[in-house]
């Protein structure tokens, strides 16, 4: 597991606080960006006892540490996300590609069942999914690791856009109804950091 990645994640989490906590300000509760960075924080003080740790040690850890200090949505649906990528991952010392496809499939699959949503709503899941199918087509097709989130990026960075003409029809946002289209959602926005930054980094 590369814990330089997620330490990278974390720090990029952190630097984009003030950022997602204004996008959220926006439509949302307004606390996106100060719940994720506390989690991020904590994740990053916990890394270096983290060596030697098999990967779905590594995921559920973080899942943990997300649950105990990260309030309001995100923080349970990235943790739901993080446990059940564990649970996809349990047993497996080397994560290969195909590894990583079935792994993210199942982050998704938790994510829709904990926050009852799917794409086209003006969440997170606009950004994860088009770039989760993007990736898996490509590893497919026989491409790599690095190649094959490069991919992913590019189509995250156009699923996270795409929230900004969407109506929103969960969480705070609703309320707003019509006056939450042009406003691209904190969520999307987090995980394409998240995307962004691992490819980047491979």
């Amino acid at each position: 597991m590369r814990l330089d990645i997620l330490n990278k994640v974390c720090e990029i989490i952190i630097e984009n606080r003030d950022n997602l906590t204004e996008l959220d300000r926006v439509i949302g509760d307004g606390d996106h960006g100060v719940n994720l960075s506390r989690g991020a924080e904590k994740v990053k003080e916990e890394i270096p006892k983290m060596e030697g740790l098999k990967p779905f040690e590594v995921l559920n850890k973080c899942a943990m540490l997300l649950m105990s200090n990260v309030g309001g949505a995100s923080g349970a649906l990235y943790a739901t996300a993080l446990m059940k990528g564990a649970a996809a991952l349990k047993g497996k010392d080397e994560v290969l590609p195909e590894d990583v496809v079935n792994t993210w499939n199942d982050m998704i699959l938790g994510i829709e069942s904990r926050g009852k949503s799917t794409k086209g709503e003006k969440t997170m899941l606009d950004t994860l999914i088009p770039a989760y199918e993007a990736f898996k087509s490509e590893i497919e097709s026989g491409k790599d690791l690095k190649v094959a989130f490069e991919v992913a990026e590019k189509s995250a960075k156009a699923g996270m856009e795409s929230t900004k003409d969407m109506l929103a029809t969960k969480g705070r946002a609703t309320y707003l109804g019509e006056r939450s289209i042009g406003h691209i959602d904190a969520g999307a926005t987090s995980s394409y950091l998240i995307i962004k930054t691992i490819a980047e980094s491979l």
